[in-house]
């Protein structure tokens, strides 16, 4: 049976799933240890660990979609697939160079994380240990619904 998917809705909720599946994979498995342990490091150092693990990433992200678009017949053409993993990988590594950094409220901190900050978060996020990996999570899927959205247009 070679039946497509021709429903813009149909071809995101498939996305989101390989995007989001891969990512669990991507993030927990395939991420080296001394990756995750550096990639919050300031510096050259930290920037190259997140760089390698967002390339491991997004190649775990790749293969998941092109085995959903491949064997669910998605037509979801390569630019769409690679503006929709170019979505995850930029926003991935923004979020990956707060690691470690969730807590802090000063100056100095990443962007993001003052961002975060600023919407109120300071208290959760300086006394609940687990708050960082949270809000790094929701900031991942987030994205990651957006670039399903992307890859599905069309």
């Amino acid at each position: 049976m070679n039946s497509t998917v021709t429903s813009a809705a149909a071809r995101f909720a498939a996305a989101y799933a390989a995007l989001t599946a891969a990512h669990e994979v991507g993030d927990y498995l395939v991420q080296r240890d001394a990756d995750a342990t550096a990639k919050g490091h300031p510096g050259p150092e930290g920037a190259a660990a997140c760089r390698r693990h967002v390339i491991s990433y997004t190649a775990t992200q790749g293969a998941a979609l092109w085995a959903a678009n491949r064997y669910l017949n998605l037509r979801i053409t390569p630019a769409r697939a690679a503006a929709a993993l170019l979505v995850s990988a930029a926003t991935h590594y923004a979020a990956d160079r707060c690691a470690g950094h969730w807590a802090e409220t000063g100056d100095d901190a990443p962007f993001l994380v003052r961002a975060v900050h600023a919407c109120g978060k300071s208290t959760w996020l300086t006394r609940d240990p687990a708050a960082g990996a949270l809000v790094d999570q929701a900031w991942h899927k987030g994205w990651i619904a957006l670039a399903a959205a992307v890859a599905a247009r069309g």
